[in-house]
């Protein structure tokens, strides 16, 4: 054998043994990191919602102005004194009852500056039928008082079911809470003539009071009247009952 033959052999036996080293610490599994635990977020609690919370807000507020409608909703009103006379032992409780929905602008003070606030306020009427089909428009830019049908204007009476009975038609069925509701939308609002878009700014329901009407007696008298002969002409009423 050559001689540089050998130093070949040799130089190939200590590159393959280089080779091996180099495997082996390949095949070393690397050393895992350690996973920092994330913080432990305090769990949110939220407030129960009342059985009638949303009632002042279902109550369709008649002669607001559509534009004003977001800034009557923008505060967080208490209307709990509504909401507690419908529990037991309250004037409401047990009754049947139509509720409907109004605003009064009022200058207060908030946050250190004076400023025009819608406060909403309810008008609830203890009746064993609807007090009133029909709704009154009127202003002082208007000669006379218009009297309508709610449904021309698109209202109507709806039964109002408390938050636990919403997903049961009997509870619908059963409701002794009535309350105005509008159905125009207000995404159409663009489409009407200003006419019609004013009347709303100007409704409120009509009461005409049926039961004192039929308390008022009817009369049952007839007064004819007629010329007397010979002249000159004197004239005699005489009064006849039917």
């Amino acid at each position: 054998m050559r001689r540089g033959a050998k130093r070949k052999t040799k130089q190939d036996q200590e590159a393959k043994h280089v080779a091996a080293e180099d495997n082996k610490t390949e095949a070393q599994p690397r050393a895992k990191r350690a996973k920092t635990s994330k913080p432990q977020s305090e769990p949110e609690y939220f407030e129960d919602k009342r059985n009638l919370e949303d009632l002042w807000k279902e109550t369709f507020p008649v002669g607001t102005e559509w534009d004003q409608l977001d800034t009557v909703y923008q505060y967080k009103w208490d209307f709990s004194n509504l909401e507690n006379a419908f529990e037991e032992d309250g004037v409401l409780y047990g009754k049947k009852v139509y509720l409907f929905g109004c605003t009064e602008p009022q200058l207060v003070m908030f946050k250190g500056e004076s400023k025009v606030v819608l406060i909403p306020a309810v008008v609830a009427v203890v009746s064993p039928f609807p007090p009133s089909d029909k709704i009154g428009i009127n202003s002082v830019q208007r000669e006379a008082e218009e009297i309508v049908p709610m449904k021309q204007m698109k209202m109507d009476w709806v039964p109002y079911i408390p938050l636990e009975g919403r997903d049961s038609q009997v509870d619908r069925l059963k409701s002794q809470i009535f309350i105005l509701s509008c159905t125009q939308r207000r995404s159409a609002l663009k489409h009407l003539k200003l006419d019609r878009l004013k009347k709303y700014e100007y409704c409120l329901p009509y009461f005409y009071q049926p039961f004192k009407e039929d308390e008022l007696e009817q009369s049952t008298e007839v007064q004819i009247i007629y010329p007397a002969e010979p002249k000159p002409v004197i004239t005699l009423i005489e009064i006849f009952s039917w």
